[in-house]
């Protein structure tokens, strides 16, 4: 008969089960927590997706109770690329195998964990660079050619220039520009008192599948009838998939003309993200253009998302400037005869 996880947390729930172990690279004796927390295992993405323990931990056919432990006591090391064969080719390539070559532990655990790996496609860049790249990394101690690094970090994701393969997508996350908190999918929802199959009906007026810029005003202006004064947080990041394991040494995108140009390729898939209860996530498309107006002002590159209403306003302000010199001068040489004649 199949073995449930529910047999597997009857030991694995307990908090204080550990054992001994001296497979690590000093070979010295490490104590190992063996302790599951089975609520954030039940919101990890394979619990979502149905896989269960056995299907990780293969070499468990059987549980004999009759012993203290009824499964061995070593089991052998989990190799996520049996399921994951893309990302594990992948890794291969990438620095990351380099380091395991000399001895350095470098699993999918170290950046991934073991039991709670979490659905990160809807996830803020913070979540998502603390989970993997700030593990290890600290960006400050490099990157001494990168102009506004804090700009940089807080808002572009570290694959976006080390996986130079793999599509970017500009993620827009609801918030509000007086309490500055941030507002999960659920909870806009509820505001908005829709369920998720209402969202982009309600929104998308058109039916073309894509938020326009008036759509998206609109979607503003219901939120604020909501006492919600709404903002959109914006993030350039990475599409999840097997590429991003492929981080090489030597190949990051250091041409700052890329992103900071008028079509910058960088752009062209922007989304409202939407999480759903099971983890799942819905990406509803935004036009472009949105990225100029001034719902989203703190996202702001050089060339690459200029907010055009202030450059009409800003050329309606120079024009008028010189037009009232240029009349000015006009009225005074038009006026010479005039003005002599009254001066005697």
């Amino acid at each position: 008969m199949a073995i449930e996880n529910s047999e597997c947390f009857e030991c694995h729930s307990d908090e204080s089960l550990t054992k001994e172990s001296t497979a690590n690279i000093l070979k010295t004796d490490i104590t190992v927590d063996l302790y599951v927390d089975e609520d954030k295992f039940n919101h990890s993405v394979h619990n979502i997706n149905g896989i269960t323990c056995v299907d990780c931990h293969s070499d468990i056919e059987e549980l004999n109770y009759d012993n203290d432990l009824p499964h061995e006591e070593y089991l052998e090391r989990v190799c996520c690329a049996n399921c994951h064969e893309e990302e594990g080719e992948a890794f291969k390539k990438s620095v990351h195998m380099e380091i395991l070559k000399k001895g350095i532990t470098m699993t999918c655990y170290a950046c991934h964990g073991y039991h709670y790996v979490m659905q990160m496609e809807a996830a803020l860049l913070a979540e998502r660079e603390n989970t993997y790249c700030l593990k290890c990394h600290n960006p400050y101690q490099y990157h001494e050619w990168l102009p506004a690094k804090e700009s940089h970090f807080a808002f572009v994701e570290c694959i976006v220039c080390h996986a130079t393969d793999v599509p970017q997508q500009i993620h827009l996350n609801f918030v509000d520009l007086v309490t500055n908190k941030f507002y999960e999918s659920a909870e806009i929802l509820k505001i908005l008192d829709i369920s998720y199959d209402e969202f982009m009906p309600m929104v998308d007026k058109d039916s073309d599948n894509i938020i326009s810029p008036k759509e998206f005003d609109t979607l503003v202006l219901m939120l604020k009838q909501k006492n919600i004064h709404a903002r959109f947080h914006a993030e350039l990041v990475a599409e999840l998939m097997p590429a991003a394991h492929q981080v090489e040494r030597g190949m990051a995108e250091k041409t700052c003309e890329k992103c900071h140009m008028a079509d910058s390729p960088y752009f062209n898939a922007v989304f409202i993200i939407l999480r759903q209860q099971d983890g799942t996530v819905d990406h509803h498309e935004v036009d472009r253009s949105v990225l100029e107006g001034y719902n989203i002002s703190h996202f702001y590159l050089m060339a690459g998302t200029r907010v055009k209403m202030l450059d009409k306003i800003g050329f309606l302000l120079l024009a008028g400037g010189a037009c009232g010199v240029f009349g000015h001068f006009s009225i005074r040489v038009l006026t010479i005869s005039y003005r002599r004649k009254n001066k005697k």
